[in-house]
């Protein structure tokens, strides 16, 4: 009688660990896993189990995740038929996400895979192990949240007590024991970039003033109006914290005092009234779709005031970052470039599928349609700055503006779903 061969089963190890701390030492926690995880495996050897000679460790990678480099490279393998089962000290090495969970399983099952955990007695080929396993991980997410949870409320408390919790250092402070505290020399920096603003009250001025004195910001090159606009606004300055809108004494120490921040704030006020919100403008139609032909990037909305009039704009946003102005286009009017590109929608508006369309639906003859749609200036001056702003939107996919003119793209699916709009809406 012959005797049944017994069939193998080739098993992976996986291990991980969340923080780094002990990873250095000669015998640490993944070590430790994996030693565990070879003795339950040699004692399966009556059934057939071996352990593969792959090495599948993760360390300092959180279980929250799995962009895990080692986790990775085991389903991969899992995937390509190379392993039978994966074997884990316990549960939460694997993963403490339900919903991740839940997607591995899946992939295991479809692949023909396997996995135990040899501390808690858990194999998912038996309907036992399945059960106890939904059990487990929903601790695990449990666990996990918690300590999240506490992790964000010792964060908070300590912002209110004006604490520093990390995080990039600001200009002008450096790190020591966990604390923020002035760096004497880009401190002097600091005062200078408040001092400039008062005086220039134009951010794009200091950075200018700040590079040509070869003054370099944190990361080791030139300034750019963002990065001072960041810093005048930044509450550590003045010796405060800013959190979740609310504002607290700092630990720190103040670079700028009181009376230096509230006149650098009130020109930002100044500056940022009737300026760009969340509520499109009149000029704004462009915004998001006009580009730079010469230096290939997005064009903003601009104004500026003279005789009490303002003039609007779109601006090359490459070219304004610069000290010297390098590009041909630079500016643009805003209400000569938003004509220009009407004129152009104009055209579709007049040709006959269009005019057919929208005479069909509205009952209106086709010479008094296309007599009315001839008239496209009067229709975009009566739209509110919100109609205009989705239209073109709709219809625009980019204006392009070049030293010789325009080039504008039209979206031809934007195109069918305004004739649907007119079709389902009635025409007064």
């Amino acid at each position: 009688m012959e005797k049944n061969e017994i069939q193998k089963k080739r098993c992976a190890i996986y291990t991980r660990k969340s923080v780094e701390d002990g990873l250095e030492m000669e015998y640490n926690s993944l070590d430790a896993q994996r030693d565990a995880c070879e003795a339950y495996i040699a004692s399966q050897k009556s059934n057939g189990w071996e352990c593969l000679p792959q090495h599948y460790d993760d360390g300092g990678i959180s279980g929250g995740t799995l962009d895990r480099p080692a986790l990775k490279e085991l389903l991969r393998d899992a995937k390509n038929g190379q392993v039978d089962i994966i074997v884990i000290y316990k549960i939460d090495r694997l993963s403490r996400s339900i919903c991740d969970f839940a997607e591995l399983s899946k992939m295991f099952d479809d692949w023909g895979v396997s996995f135990v955990s040899v501390t808690q007695e858990i194999n998912t080929s038996t309907s036992a192990g399945r059960m106890m396993l939904n059990i487990l991980i929903t601790f695990a997410q449990y666990e996990r949240e918690v300590i999240a949870e506490r992790i964000r409320d010792k964060m908070s408390a300590s912002r209110k007590r004006g604490q520093w919790v990390g995080g990039t250092v600001p200009y002008g402070y450096v790190r020591e024991n966990r604390r923020i505290v002035p760096d004497p020399e880009k401190a002097e920096v600091v005062g200078k970039i408040f001092e400039l603003f008062l005086k220039d009250k134009s951010s794009r001025a200091v950075a200018f003033r700040l590079n040509k004195k070869g003054i370099k910001n944190a990361n080791g090159v030139d300034w750019k109006p963002s990065s001072i606009n960041r810093m005048l606004c930044n509450h550590t300055y003045v010796g405060e914290v800013f959190y979740k809108g609310e504002i607290y004494p700092g630990e720190h120490e103040a670079l700028i005092d009181r009376k230096t921040w509230d006149a650098a704030q009130k020109i930002i006020n100044s500056h940022r009234h009737g300026t760009y919100g969340s509520t499109i403008r009149r000029h704004e139609a462009l915004k998001g779709v006009i580009r730079c032909g010469h230096c290939n990037c997005a064009m903003t909305p601009t104004f500026s005031k003279r005789w009490g009039r303002e003039y609007h704009y779109y601006r090359c946003a490459e070219d304004f970052e610069r000290e010297v102005h390098v590009c041909p286009v630079r500016y643009v009017p805003a209400g000569e470039i938003e004509k220009a590109v009407v004129k152009h929608l104009g055209l579709l508006f007049t040709t006959t599928t269009f005019v057919s369309m929208v005479s069909a639906q509205s009952g209106i003859p086709i010479s008094e349609t296309k007599a009315a749609f001839d008239d496209i200036e009067s229709f975009w001056n009566d739209l509110l700055p919100e109609e205009r702003y989705r239209i073109i939107h709709l219809l625009v996919e980019y204006v392009t503006v070049k030293e010789d003119g325009i080039a504008i793209k039209i979206k031809t699916a934007g195109m069918r779903s305004l004739i649907k709009e007119l079709q389902q809406d009635d025409i007064n």
